[in-house]
C-alpha cells in the first residue's frame, strides 16, 4: 500500500519527461553519463525521465543544444526560447533566417514536439543569458566565483560554429566603460570557462574574479612572469595579478553583441 500510494504521486503524463527519456536512449548513455554531460547526477536524470522534478532552464538549454534540429526546438522551447529571440542575435543570422522555414516555436513550447523539419539543418546553439555583470577595472562586479552555478535570466541562440564548447559557454552583461571602445556599458559578452588556461589566453579579453572585487572584464597580458589586466580605455589602469591580489581567470571572451546587435570579435 505504501508502494502504491508513493508511485501515485508521480505523474505519468508528462511529456517532457519521455522526450528527455527518448533522447538519452538515442545516444545510448546511461543515466549516469548522461548526467554528467549537464552537471548532473544520476538521481537527478532519473527523477526527469519520471516525470518527478522538471530540468532547470539550462538544463534544457543544454538538451536541446545536444538534441540538435529539430528536437532542439522543443527542449529551448521548454526554456522560453522564442522565435523573437533568434532575430535578435545577428544581422547575419536574420537575414538567413528569412530564407529558411523554420519549425514554429510557438507550436512546439505547446507540446507538439518537434516533428517538423526546416528545409535546410540549423546549426545554431542556444546560450544561456546569466543574471549576472562583469564591472570594469576598478568597479565592483557581481561575486561569482562559478559561472556555472549562476542563475539564468534569458537565453539567445547563435550559429554553432561561433561556440566551441557549447556545454561551458554562456553570456553575461558588462557594467562600466574601461574596455571602451571595443566593448561598451550593457554590451552582452559570450564566454567559454573551459578556456580559462592563462598560458593560452595571451592578449585575449577574459573574465577574471577576485573574491573582494567580482567579476571583471579586462584585456589579459603576460610578461615573462608577469600577468596583467589591462583596459581598452586610457582612463583606467592595469592591475597586476599575483599572489597577493588572488585574481582568478573564469574565462575567455568570444565575442560580445552592441547595442545595435553588432556582434564583435576579440582581437
Amino acid at each position: 500500500m505504501t508502494q502504491s500510494r508513493r508511485k501515485s504521486k508521480i505523474p505519468t503524463n508528462q511529456e517532457w519527461a519521455s522526450a528527455i527519456s527518448d533522447l538519452r536512449r538515442t545516444f545510448k548513455l546511461s543515466q549516469t553519463s548522461f548526467g554528467k554531460k549537464f552537471h548532473s547526477s544520476a538521481m537527478a536524470v532519473s527523477r526527469w525521465e519520471r516525470g518527478a522534478h522538471e530540468p532547470t532552464a539550462r538544463s534544457y538549454i543544454e538538451l536541446g543544444n545536444l538534441a540538435g534540429d529539430p528536437i532542439c526546438w522543443y527542449f529551448w522551447g521548454r526554456a522560453g526560447l522564442r522565435h523573437e529571440d533568434l532575430m535578435q542575435v545577428v544581422p547575419q543570422l536574420r537575414r538567413r533566417l528569412s530564407q529558411i522555414k523554420l519549425p514554429n516555436i510557438e507550436v512546439v513550447r505547446a507540446g507538439s514536439g518537434a516533428k517538423t523539419l526546416a528545409t535546410e539543418k540549423l546549426q545554431l546553439i542556444a546560450i544561456p543569458l546569466l543574471k549576472v555583470v562583469a564591472a570594469s577595472l576598478g568597479e565592483k562586479g557581481d561575486n561569482v566565483p562559478l559561472l556555472h552555478g549562476a542563475p539564468v535570466e534569458n537565453m539567445i541562440a547563435a550559429p554553432k560554429d561561433w561556440c566551441p564548447n557549447p556545454v561551458t559557454t554562456s553570456c553575461l552583461r558588462v557594467k562600466g566603460d574601461s574596455m571602451n571602445p571595443l566593448i561598451g556599458d550593457g554590451y552582452i559578452l559570450v564566454v567559454d570557462s573551459s578556456q580559462n588556461d592563462t598560458a593560452a589566453l595571451d592578449r585575449q579579453i577574459v573574465i577574471a574574479w577576485h573574491k573582494d572585487i567580482g567579476l571583471t572584464v579586462s584585456r589579459f597580458r603576460r610578461y615573462d612572469h608577469t600577468e596583467v589586466l589591462h583596459p581598452e580605455n586610457p582612463k583606467y589602469e592595469s592591475v597586476t595579478m599575483d599572489a597577493k591580489n588572488k585574481w582568478k581567470i573564469l574565462a575567455k571572451v568570444l565575442w560580445w553583441i552592441g547595442k545595435e546587435n553588432d556582434p564583435g570579435q576579440p582581437n
